[in-house]
């Protein structure tokens, strides 16, 4: 059992330290940041799974009901493999550690959802009420796409079900109808890949966690590369350059395609779609993707192989 929590130990500090950073250094996630974001999200769950499945054995190990119920199937040779028996002394500390770490992550992740979901139900309120009023007997507007009276140009998308596209009458002024396309194909990207769980997963994570470097800069790379993955989207629809020019005219003074990391994003984003970078070939994809894929069965494959190795 030590072993077995000391390379959980190692492999959770790898991936939670130098694996992000040396990411965050590396050029290729601006390339495919698809891919890049679903590497992050192999790491993350690597940390987590590494958490688990060191909470599990060290509470088996204090816990002799605990003990009990997760090896209550399994033969007893595969219950002595572990040695739960002569825990290290340290194991009760891990343990209280691991299960106040857990409870505090469940806590982030429902303070964040119920955070979004407040956010969400007044934004809505507020534009019912900036929504144009319509002749008597007809419904309001709540289709996926809703155009608000106001000669700010701004668009915008509202997660939910479905999710609303939101844009002002001065952006379809502003813009011309390929821009126009180009912009609501962008936040069509948002919705359809549901970023907005992936941005609420790693707010709630860097919130609750905020010294642990790999959740900080998940964080920090996931509000980047959604922007990207949605820009990549509409380029491939409507053109690089057509994309761009919807990106400045609309973030003339704020618009849809800006992002709370400021200017010099906005800028790395037009220079990114004024000359884009060469992507991933495809067997570097599926290598890529295939490799951080397979990181999270790290934990699986270290918990179980006393086990396996007692059956076999």
């Amino acid at each position: 059992m030590t072993v077995c929590l000391l390379l959980l130990f190692a492999v959770a500090v790898t991936a939670a330290v130098p694996v992000p950073r040396a990411l965050t250094r590396s050029a290729w996630p601006e390339r495919d940041p698809v891919v890049a974001l679903w590497v992050w999200q192999c790491l993350v769950a690597t940390v987590l799974l590494c958490c688990l499945t060191s909470l599990a054995l060290g509470a088996a190990a204090v816990f002799g009901t605990v003990r009990t119920q997760l090896f209550a199937s399994a033969p007893p040779a595969v219950t002595a493999a572990y040695n739960l028996s002569s825990g290290p002394p340290w194991a009760a500390t891990l343990t209280l550690l691991l299960a106040g770490g857990a409870a505090w992550t469940t806590a982030m992740l429902v303070r964040e959802l119920v955070e979004a979901r407040r956010r969400r139900a007044l934004s809505r309120a507020h534009l019912r009420e900036r929504a144009p009023d319509l002749p008597a007997g007809l419904p309001r507007a709540r289709g996926p796409l809703l155009v608000l009276e106001d000669e700010y140009p701004d668009a915008w998308w509202m997660p939910g079900s479905p999710a609303q596209l939101v844009v002002t009458t001065g952006a379809l002024h502003r813009l011309t109808d390929h821009q126009l396309d180009a912009v609501l194909t962008h936040e069509r990207g948002h919705a359809r890949a549901r970023h907005d769980w992936l941005l609420h997963l790693s707010t709630a994570l860097a919130t609750g966690f905020p010294r642990v470097p790999l959740f900080s800069h998940f964080c920090d790379q996931t509000h980047r590369l959604v922007e990207l993955a949605a820009d990549d989207t509409a380029s491939r629809r409507c053109g690089h350059l057509t994309t761009a020019l919807a990106l400045i005219e609309l973030n003339q003074h704020r618009g849809v395609l800006s992002c709370a990391s400021s200017h010099r994003l906005l800028g790395e984003r037009v220079d990114r779609l004024l000359e884009p970078p060469p992507r991933l070939t495809p067997r570097d994809r599926a290598l890529t993707t295939a490799t951080a894929a397979l990181v999270p069965l790290l934990p699986l494959l270290i918990t179980f192989a006393p086990g396996l190795t007692a059956l076999t």
